[in-house]
């Protein structure tokens, strides 16, 4: 089952929970800053996520939304 996930940038402050926690290691650091001045992550869509929802799981900031299918 392919996945796909979506960070919102805006709300995620750059813990990398969800880097470390990603069992396919499909999300990295943005080179680019948020309007409040952290490096948020970023999908690096290489067309293995499962959608497994493990990176929405741990993220405190709710900012990761899975999509599956």
């Amino acid at each position: 089952m392919k996945g796909c996930i979506e960070i919102q940038q805006e709300l995620c402050k750059g813990c990398e929970l969800c880097i470390f926690f990603c069992p396919k290691d499909i999300i990295c650091v943005s080179d680019k800053l948020n309007a409040s001045g952290y490096l948020p992550a970023a999908f690096n869509d290489n067309g293995e996520c499962t959608g497994c929802a493990v990176c929405a799981l741990v993220c405190p900031e709710v900012a990761i939304e899975v999509y599956r299918g």
